[in-house]
């Protein structure tokens, strides 16, 4: 019998770097399937495959290399990713807060180390340093809201970057300490030596970027320029005394502002990092962490609930104790508390630290429960934080009743991107946009084919022009100009956005997925990533008529849509489609997103026959079947994850359709949401989300098993 054992670990390194690059690219797609943070993934990657695990590769010298180069880089793109202005603007708040958030956690965590856990004076110190610091694991949550220039929100970063900077001082303090004699000489000397090193770090590196930036604008110079200063700033630290974390880190701060957030030299210096180095890194320290402790008896449970309830309340003692002082709102503090709670990164990086200190021979200062301790903790605070953050950005936003404006017509941004792709309702497309769009403003439409990049590339661009020209002669007869692009891709979501991008596009119509032999899925092929990956309106339609013989239009809108930033936009496409088939058009929702609605029709739209039946629940939609004729046309006004107006019901949205509207003209619109741009990319979330979980896939499953029995 074949005995594989003997294949493992595998030690060749060209092997070894193949299963780190395949485990790069399958975690995120795993991890988000189970709605665990991808840092957290990487890491429990590495507990799988190192000696501790299925003991599937050798920690050879490239974890060794590529891991130090990968802790460096977090902390460097932990700085650049500081807000140094908004810091500046409320340097006092954020000074106060930056305290407060670092001391109150850093003393209840050094006491709980020492008195209930049995640690050091080192240990506890390195705990204290740990749970002091954050990582902004929940900022995405804040972008989709839009709620990034709120004053919580600018303390929270800014008290983060304090922290964080407070805990590596105490860590190099710690560090310096421990390799060297601590008398009062040394104290001294190492405070003159910190001095020197950070003096001279703000007065050289800026001219010396200064000076290169301005010299030399090839890509690749400048990125090979920005590390080699992160690497030496690293070096230079190490010789000082300090860490080299805290010289990455100093060195990401100084740097952030010849690096704008979105240029192409910080997106090159995001995409290595999160491609390559990170990874690595993350992956080093799951080889070494031990899960055969896990099962040994219940100290590192303890460890855990310790570190996760004394830091927790900690973070959340801070928050609430500035809210209260700076005279802020409740859902203020929920905010800052949610923010400033979870720990990632720098709780790894710091932690790896302590495992190089050694204390006697084959002892270190931090063990393998602590370690198991902490990744465990990361994953615990951040769920914690991004639940608290989730619900107080609601908070705020519903407390502060910020509706989006109306705006000025003669200032709309509308500009209609419709991708086609098959001709039997590629016409009934343009027709919408014709009758959507805003004949004052004298706007294009821009018919969009986008076409795989394959054997019949060739054959398919030519249908593709084809058919762009017989909608453009299409759209001339209504006196409207429309401009063409034949795009090839790879996908054809991201072939779409960028299209999306290039022509400065408002809003897209595309036709609903109606083709099962291609996808029995209701979104089809890359529908789903579309709405996800672009956060601007999107119409998707399923027209079974020409529209000119609509009689009745139906809305069914969600509870707070008023409170989206879209709101407007699609109220008016709507208006306009009505006024100009001269039909009715139905509003069902709320009564208060009702009255705004009908203020809105009424000054904008007056000849609109227009009426408004209280729906106060979601789950009502499938009692609407009744009411809604072959001639009318139902429009469902939805929302994406993670936004204001979302909620759970409408992920079923797709089977109620399928069961209740089948056969029936269909317009489903995702409106104008916060979130962040279309290549935007950090650490500490990538580009990649899966929409559905396995525990939902599971669930559904299941359901379907019970339906059969």
């Amino acid at each position: 019998m074949l005995n594989l054992s003997q294949y493992f670990p595998i030690t060749d390194p060209t092997l070894i770097f193949f299963v780190v690059l395949v485990i790069i690219l399958l975690a995120p797609i795993i991890m988000g399937k189970l709605r665990i943070p991808h840092i957290i993934g990487m890491v429990l990657a590495g507990v799988l495959i190192g000696q501790y695990g299925l003991n599937i590769l050798s920690r050879d010298s490239s974890f060794e290399i590529f891991g130090k180069v990968g802790l460096y880089y977090i902390m460097f793109l932990a700085a650049l990713e500081m807000d140094t202005e908004a810091m500046r603007r409320n340097k006092m708040q954020i000074l106060i807060f930056g305290l407060i958030t670092f001391s109150i956690p850093f003393a209840l965590t050094y006491f709980m180390g020492v008195g209930m856990l049995g640690y050091s004076a080192a240990g506890g110190l390195i705990l204290g340093c740990i749970m002091s610091s954050n990582t902004l694991v929940a900022y995405p949550i804040v972008s989709r809201y839009g709620l990034q220039r709120k004053p919580s929100v600018m303390l929270s970063v800014g008290s983060t970057m304090i922290s964080l900077l407070l805990a590596l001082i105490v860590l190099a303090a710690i560090v310096a300490s421990h390799r060297n004699n601590s008398g009062i000489g040394f104290w001294l000397l190492f405070a003159l030596k910190f001095a020197v090193f950070c003096l001279g770090m703000v007065l050289v590196l800026p001219r010396l970027t200064r000076w290169f930036l301005r010299r030399y604008s090839d890509a690749v110079m400048q990125f090979i320029f920005v590390m080699s200063m992160m690497v030496l700033s690293a070096a230079l630290s190490s010789i000082v005394g300090l860490e080299g974390i805290f010289g990455a880190f100093l060195c990401g701060l100084i740097l952030s502002r010849y690096i704008p957030h979105v240029s192409p030299l910080m997106n090159r210096i995001e995409f290595i990092g999160n491609a390559l180095f990170i990874p690595y890194f993350l992956m080093g320290v799951g080889m070494i962490i031990n899960v055969r402790l896990l099962f040994e008896g219940g100290n590192i449970l303890w460890v855990v609930a310790c570190l996760t309830i004394f830091g927790t309340v900690g973070k959340a003692l801070a928050a609430y104790l500035t809210c209260m002082g700076l005279r802020l709102p409740w859902a203020s503090g929920h905010m800052m508390f949610g923010l400033t709670s979870a720990h990632a990164a720098g709780a790894i990086a710091m932690v790896m630290v302590g495992r190089t200190l050694e204390t006697s021979p084959g002892h270190y200062l931090v063990d393998d429960s602590i370690l198991n301790a902490v990744v465990i903790m990361i994953l615990f605070t951040c769920i914690i934080s991004t639940l608290v953050t989730e619900r107080s950005a609601q908070a705020i936003i519903l407390r502060n009743k910020e509706l989006p404006q109306e705006g000025n017509q003669d200032a709309d941004d509308e500009h209609i991107l419709i991708p086609v792709k098959y001709p039997e309702y590629a016409e009934q497309l343009v027709n919408m946009a014709v009758l959507m769009r805003n004949p004052k403003l004298h706007r294009d439409l821009v018919g969009l084919n986008v076409v795989y990049d394959d054997i019949d590339m060739h054959r398919n661009m030519e249908e593709g022009h084809q058919l762009l020209d017989k909608l453009t002669r299409f759209a001339a007869a209504a006196d409207v100009q429309m401009t063409t692009q034949v795009r090839v891709a790879v996908n054809i979501a991201n072939g779409i956005k960028h299209a999306f991008t290039e022509f400065r596009a408002s809003e897209i119509i595309i036709g609903i997925h109606m083709h099962k032999e291609l996808s029995s899925r209701f979104w089809g092929q890359f529908q789903q990533s579309l709405f996800n990956g672009l956060h601007r309106q999107i119409f998707f339609a399923r027209l079974k008529q020409p529209l000119n013989t609509i009689r009745r239009i139906q809305v069914a809108v969600p509870s707070r849509a008023e409170y989206e930033p879209g709101f407007y936009r699609w109220l008016e496409r709507l208006s306009r489609l009505a006024e100009n088939l001269e039909c009715r058009i139905l509003f069902h929702g709320r009564n208060d997103t009702l009255s705004l609605i009908q203020q809105y029709v009424h000054n904008r739209h007056p000849h609109i026959r227009a009426e408004f039946h209280s729906m106060p629940h979601w789950n009502e939609i499938p009692q609407l079947a009744s009411t809604i004729g072959h001639d009318h046309l139902f429009a469902v006004v939805t929302a994406r994850k993670g936004t204001v107006s979302y909620k759970n019901a409408q992920e079923y949205l797709p089977e109620e359709i399928t069961r209740y509207f089948h056969g029936q003209n269909l317009l489903i619109i995702f409106p104008d949401q916060h979130g962040a741009p279309i290549d935007s990319m950090t650490f500490a979330q990538p580009q990649h989300t899966e929409v559905k979980s396995a525990y939902e896939s599971l669930r559904e499953w299941m359901k379907k098993g019970i339906r059969r029995n």
